[in-house]
């Protein structure tokens, strides 16, 4: 993380990995701040393709640091410059299409640093938090996807 701030970090309002339907207004409203001028929100959903296959659902598995290292990543983005607040939950299990997958959001004063946040929030999740997709297409195969 680069670039020194002159405010005290952020905070982790909501984290966690959860295996029923993620409510993106809960979400959003879990980094509501009086001084927040733009809250950006990012939702992830199971989409019905992938690499020009058909895909009729998924299911996600995480290692059983995956939450600590959830936490981590969302203490990180909290503290960049200029956030409030920071929230994600991640789905574990089976998931159909059009469920969401990930929810994040992320409260900033200026609109700015909330995008820069909730982009850097998503990847740095997908970089280093172990949580593993198992594809399974509409031919009935299936494929692992982000194993180590």
């Amino acid at each position: 993380m680069s670039g020194h701030h002159d405010q005290d970090p952020g905070v982790v309002a909501l984290v966690g990995l959860r295996e029923e339907d993620l409510d993106p207004a809960q979400v959003a409203a879990a980094v509501e701040r009086p001084a927040a001028g733009g809250v950006v929100a990012f939702t992830g959903v199971v989409r019905d393709h992938d690499g020009g296959r058909a895909v009729t659902r998924l299911s996600y598995t995480a290692h059983p640091r995956a939450e600590a290292l959830l936490t981590q990543v969302a203490t990180e983005a909290a503290a960049l410059n200029g956030v409030l607040a920071v929230a994600v939950l991640h789905r574990v299990g089976t998931l159909e299409i059009g469920e969401a997958a990930v929810v994040m959001a992320v409260s900033a004063a200026h609109r700015g640093h909330a995008f820069r946040a909730c982009a850097w929030l998503i990847d740095e999740l997908k970089a280093r938090v172990p949580i593993w997709k198992e594809q399974v297409f509409a031919d009935g195969t299936s494929q692992w996807v982000g194993l180590p």
